[in-house]
């Protein structure tokens, strides 16, 4: 299940955001606002929820 402060992937393999991983911000009549966050640049782009599937956010970090 999807909701805002979750962590996504985008899976539609035709968007340029395709595999970009990012969190949710807010969801509204059935699409998501979800925030990139890269270095020095942040984006809030909308997506349809079935362009996005939940990830485990502490996956991979080891030690912490």
């Amino acid at each position: 299940m999807i909701l805002p402060g979750s962590a996504v992937r985008v899976i539609n393999t035709d968007d340029t955001y395709y595999n970009f991983q990012g969190l949710v911000q807010r969801i509204s009549d059935g699409k998501a606002a979800v925030l990139f966050e890269g270095g020095n640049w942040d984006k809030l782009v909308t997506f349809r929820l079935a362009e996005l599937e939940s990830v485990d956010a502490t996956a991979g970090r080891a030690g912490k």
